[in-house]
């Protein structure tokens, strides 16, 4: 595989409210580069790192708190490929492979997307539906397939 046509490993997260599984409220927020992008938070898996102290790690980077546990795993991992804007400043990786959790966060977590390294300029809980129709185009396939599983398995 040439240098160009490498993955980056990637953790992302599907956030659940702290109401779940009552309510299914997802998590998602607008990123601050990229005009009414919203997205699930996700990050880089550094080397040698575990995939879910990434998960964690990224979770507290990205949204202020790791105040959450672990509701189930998507099997395997995915992958997509990034638009032809993203991929000039993510070189030399072509896109990225994710390994995606579905993650309730705690009662007293406190969501502060005003981070050292801010990523999001907003963000809400949403429906299932509402998340797919605010996703970014190249994200939108591996979004449908793994809440498509996470809903069969009666978890969304």
């Amino acid at each position: 595989m040439k240098s160009t046509e490498k993955y980056r490993p990637n953790v992302a997260m599907i956030l659940v409210s702290h109401n779940y599984p009552q309510k299914k409220e997802i998590f998602i927020a607008q990123r601050n580069d990229l005009t009414d992008i919203w997205q699930f938070p996700q990050g880089g898996i550094d080397e040698g790192e575990e995939v879910e102290d990434a998960l964690f790690r990224e979770m507290e980077e990205e949204i202020g708190t790791n105040a959450a546990e672990i509701v189930a795993a998507y099997p395997e991992w995915i992958s997509y490929d990034f638009p032809p804007k993203i991929l000039k400043k993510m070189k030399p990786y072509k896109g990225q492979i994710q390994k995606y959790y579905l993650v309730k966060l705690s009662k007293d977590a406190k969501i502060d997307i005003h981070t050292k390294h801010p990523e999001f300029s907003d963000y809400k809980f949403v429906t299932v539906d509402d998340v797919l129709n605010l996703t970014a185009y190249f994200k939108k396939p591996v979004y449908e397939k793994v809440i498509k599983y996470f809903v069969k398995e009666g978890l969304l």
